[in-house]
């Protein structure tokens, strides 16, 4: 990632990049087990998170990440600006930014945004926290560094010494809403980027109408599919974006291809199972298996501030100290 202005698709990283990012991510997870989490790695800095959508779970990641490395926060609340007066996006991305922000973290519904916005800007670093049906880099990377993290962790080693040789050959199950999820384009980006082999699980109606140039297989059969993962990352219906007129019935697509105690009891010893939130249990994951040790969704929401801190502090310029010499803030 050294040398990247901006972190538009997991695809600018490369495994270098990737590599890079869950090392840091590595040093700010020390950080947050400290009694106060806090760094002045990126005192003097502004970030802005502009969302046009709603998020919770990214939005106060990104904002916690950038306050825990003691920048300052600016948060655009859409419903209340000049947006909802007729503004541009150019013209709220430009006045933003002659505020003197430093990093623009940006949510939008349309595909593509966030490329504009890094045209757009003169100095600032754009992240794309999600756009439309493309992408959600850093959703990837945080599964990547807890599913690393995870791995580790049974090893009864830590995750740096792992390296990212645990992900050559990993088989990684995607389930669910794949045609509507950036989250699954990202995944199929980092995960294959580290050697992992990639299978798409879902009704045909919720794949992508192409798949030309995706590196992964297509599972017909989610119950014969299941035995072989070693992660099932499941997704949800985004209801928001019409899946809901891509099935039948909410029901039908649970029998056939939600995550149930039954098919949870096909999986492997070993196998992990993520989600990038928010679950709808009893749709996709059943109640009791996102409950069980193996279901890591805390973990994942735990460690999308390291990865974010990460990012940020790539981006913005900070020199990593070793983990033990991160400077902690009075």
């Amino acid at each position: 990632m050294s040398g990247s202005r901006h972190l538009l698709s997991v695809s600018d990283l490369g495994t270098d990049g990737i590599a890079e990012v869950l090392r840091v991510a590595e040093a700010f997870a020390e950080v947050e087990r400290r009694s106060v989490p806090k760094v002045p790695t990126l005192r003097g800095k502004v970030v802005a998170t502009l969302f046009f959508e709603e998020s919770t779970r990214t939005r106060l990641s990104f904002e916690t990440a950038a306050k825990r490395l003691s920048a300052d926060v600016l948060s655009l609340a859409v419903a209340t600006s000049s947006v909802k007066k007729g503004e541009s996006l150019r013209d709220t991305v430009e006045t933003v930014e002659a505020m003197g922000i430093d990093a623009v973290i940006i949510r939008h519904s349309s595909a593509g945004a966030p490329h504009l916005v890094a045209r757009w800007v003169e100095r600032a670093h754009v992240v794309n926290a999600g756009d439309g049906w493309h992408e959600h880099p850093t959703q990837a990377l945080l599964d990547c560094f807890t599913v690393r993290q995870v791995l580790a962790e049974r090893k009864g080693v830590a995750p740096d010494e792992l390296g990212i040789g645990c992900f050559e050959g990993l088989r990684v199950l995607i389930v669910g809403d794949v045609r509507h999820s950036r989250v699954a384009r990202s995944e199929v980006l980092a995960y294959t980027a580290l050697g992992a082999h990639v299978t798409l699980a879902a009704p045909g109606s919720l794949l992508p109408p192409s798949l030309e140039g995706w590196p992964v297989e297509v599972a017909t059969d989610l119950d014969a599919a299941l035995g072989d993962a070693d992660v099932v990352s499941l997704l949800r219906l985004q209801a928001e974006r019409g899946s809901g007129s891509f099935v039948p019935t909410l029901r039908e697509y649970t029998a056939r291809w939600g995550l149930t105690a039954r098919r949870a009891a096909r999986l492997g010893e070993d196998a992990i199972v993520t989600h990038p939130g928010p679950m709808v249990r009893g749709v996709e994951i059943a109640s009791d298996v996102a409950d069980l040790p193996r279901t890591v969704v805390t973990q994942q929401v735990a460690n999308g501030v390291a990865v974010r801190m990460a990012i940020l502090f790539l981006l913005l310029g900070g020199e990593l100290p070793g983990t033990a010499e991160v400077p902690a803030v009075a």
